[in-house]
């Protein structure tokens, strides 16, 4: 769907304070991958990713989420009893139920008549957001709509690397298990405003999604884990991608030299290099974070659209292509007019 009056009025991130790099996390399994035979380094060498971010000791999806949600709000200048949606989109949650959106809602004093649930999509989860919110914006159901992510990776690392280093620890197991070890924590979240109330705030059009779920088997995660085939992961990955961009360019008008950022979903090097080549993206138009962060969920996309403008690389006018693909599989592609 593409939207006429939905603008983007508030956005922020905020990056998890504690830093482990590759280099510790290979230090810490040398045994398993002496005994294994393991000599690649595939973090660094193959992912590119030499670090990741992760929260102090006690911090919980809500906690992080709440962050992001308080600055957001102050970048969009409103008040919290003018939000009428509140999208919780974590993959990391506090509990089964209630729902983290329940708890982010109550840590921000919304009103009792701002609706909030959780959509759950794995790294998709925060356009899909993005979209219902619009949606309701667009038929003037509601005003304001405030959409979150905070992703904490800790347990996931901790439970992880505790099976990596069992004496009987098999090379499949291992190497299906890696992917955890690119995961990374952090917190986003972004205010939609009907485009009236947010004069001269960049707008968003909306786009389009497609689904190829017959591979849902390919990545399984958990909280305390993640089981990924990652070689047909990215082989699928791409084809639905490039199927996406089709309908996109269709969709959106899009011409690939004419857009001014891309705005790509954070996996690692290989993913990164593979979808940029497939869809003909400059990669001067990619700011890539994997490197320092890691894979940080559906927060990715919004990380890395409040970091471009954070820089100053987003001027008045530009065309930003954001490009998020989930588990699943699941491709939504969309656009912002800075």
């Amino acid at each position: 769907m593409l939207f006429q009056h939905v603008a983007i009025a508030g956005l922020a991130h905020i990056d998890a304070p504690r830093r482990l790099s590759s280099a510790e996390i290979n230090a810490r399994l040398k045994p398993t991958l002496d005994r294994l035979g393991i000599k690649t380094d595939v973090l660094q060498d193959v992912a590119g990713i030499h670090a990741r971010h992760l929260w102090n000791e006690g911090m919980l999806a809500s906690d992080a989420a709440t962050l992001a949600g308080v600055k957001a709000l102050a970048d969009a200048g409103i008040d919290p009893d003018k939000v009428g949606l509140l999208v919780n989109t974590s993959v990391s949650r506090d509990y089964l139920e209630p729902s983290t959106a329940s708890i982010v809602s109550g840590n921000l004093g919304l009103g009792d008549e701002c609706q909030n649930f959780d959509v759950a999509n794995a790294c998709l989860a925060f356009l899909n957001g993005m979209d219902i919110a619009s949606r309701m914006i667009e038929r003037g159901e509601i005003d304001y709509a405030l959409v979150v992510d905070g992703e904490t990776a800790d347990l996931a690392y901790e439970k992880t690397l505790e099976r990596m280093m069992r004496a009987d620890s098999t090379e499949e197991a291992f190497r299906n298990e890696l992917a955890t070890l690119t995961l990374g924590s952090g917190a986003a979240a972004m205010v939609l405003a009907r485009a009236e109330l947010a004069p001269g705030a960049p707008r968003y059009r909306g786009g389009v999604t497609r689904a190829a779920t017959q591979w849902n088997k390919l990545c399984r995660g958990n909280l305390d884990g993640m089981v990924t085939d990652t070689r047909t992961l990215l082989i699928e990955g791409v084809k639905l991608a490039q199927k996406t961009f089709v309908a996109a360019r269709q969709a959106l008008g899009w011409v690939v030299e004419e857009m001014d950022e891309f705005v790509i979903h954070q996996v690692s090097k290989v993913h990164t290099a593979a979808f940029t080549k497939a869809m003909g993206i400059d990669p001067k138009k990619v700011l890539t974070i994997f490197g320092e962060h890691g894979n940080i969920g559906p927060a990715s996309v919004p990380i890395v659209l409040s970091k471009l403008r954070e820089l100053g690389r987003l001027k008045k006018g530009d065309r930003i292509a954001l490009l998020g693909i989930g588990s699943g599989l699941n491709c939504s592609m969309a656009e912002v007019v800075w």
